[in-house]
């Protein structure tokens, strides 16, 4: 089992693993193009099963090293998945970059994404620190109950990591911050002056009763299933995107979502009777981000499972190491008892 205790050693480990298999991205990802990269992901990963020479062990020296390989290939999975589809279904030049074992995950992620490779210092240090707050959020979450469902029924890596991808894919889990990103659009066209709280205020009214967005009666980004006061992981990316947005010139758009922020708990308070305390949660400012990077709105939710996956990795191991029993769900019938009536005699 390979010894992954220091950080030095699991970087350097990392590094050795960051390629895929011979003609993969033209045999796998270049002959099946999709819009929705997650669905590149999921297929990526259960082909990958078919390249692998011990696929069905289990022991944890094999599985960790399973999750060696799919963490360093992620990020490659998703910037080919995209370039892929960018240039098969839009027309759009192709780039096959090359990652550089040197470079961390964050600073090739940029690299492979742009045509000019290039990118500042501070875009990757808050990208990495995005892929940081988004690595785990303890094990109640969708994504990492299912690694852990599936991988007590003894199944291989690379069918709990898929199916951890279908529950990330889903909009209430991971695709919360493209809504987050499309709603502040939707805002941008009905109110006409960003600064204007009053105006502001009023959209976010309207939102809550279903008038304008999406019909749905949400104001995205804000609030979370245990934070209340406030989501730590919000709070740090807060201070730090509001650097980004300096040196991209987007402090008008920074200072609206901090009026959202700001304005949107009292709104939500008001006009649903919730006092128990609502604040932005991660998703607000994370679509935010990866717009300031320019990054697609397709690769929003294959980055959070770039960064997910470690903490799927550390689940999965830790379900195979303590945990000898299959989860499965407990069904208690509610009704009051009734006597069975045949077919024959039913109206």
């Amino acid at each position: 089992m390979p010894n992954v205790r220091e950080l030095g050693d699991f970087k350097r480990l990392l590094a050795e693993q960051r390629s895929l298999p011979t003609n993969f991205v033209r045999d796998i990802i270049m002959k099946a193009p999709s819009k929705d990269i997650m669905n590149v992901l999921s297929r990526s990963v259960l082909t990958l099963y078919c390249y692998d020479k011990n696929p069905d062990d289990v022991s944890l020296p094999n599985v960790m090293r399973q999750c060696l390989n799919l963490i360093s290939v992620f990020p490659l999975l998703s910037v080919y998945g995209f370039h892929a589809y960018n240039h098969y279904s839009c027309g759009k030049s192709l780039y096959i970059h090359n990652p550089k074992n040197t470079l961390s995950t964050a600073e090739n992620i940029l690299r492979m994404l742009r045509p000019d490779k290039k990118y500042t210092e501070l875009e990757a240090r808050i990208l990495d620190l995005a892929l940081i707050l988004h690595m785990e959020h303890g094990g109640g979450n969708n994504s990492t109950f299912t690694t852990h469902v599936v991988s007590s029924s003894g199944t291989d890596t690379y069918s709990a990591i898929a199916a951890a991808l279908g529950s990330l894919k889903g909009p209430k889990h991971g695709g919360a911050n493209i809504k987050v990103v499309s709603m502040f659009a939707d805002m941008k066209k009905h109110v006409r002056d960003i600064h204007d709280e009053e105006e502001i205020g009023t959209y976010l009214k309207a939102l809550l009763h279903k008038e304008v967005f999406d019909h749905r009666g949400l104001i995205y980004g804000m609030g979370h299933a245990i934070y209340s006061v406030s989501d730590p992981r919000a709070e740090v990316l807060k201070l730090f995107v509001e650097k980004l947005a300096v040196e991209k010139g987007r402090m008008d758009d920074y200072m609206l979502y901090s009026t959202v922020e700001r304005l949107a708990p009292v709104i939500i308070g008001q006009e649903r009777k919730i006092y128990k305390g609502v604040s932005a949660n991660v998703d607000f400012y994370s679509g935010f981000l990866y717009s300031i990077l320019d990054l697609p709105l397709e690769l929003y939710t294959p980055i959070f499972a770039v960064a997910r996956i470690v903490g799927w990795s550390a689940h999965r191991l830790e379900e195979l190491i303590n945990v000898d029993k299959i989860i499965r769900p407990a069904y208690k019938n509610v009704l009051a008892p009734a006597e069975y009536i045949p077919l024959a005699e039913r109206d």
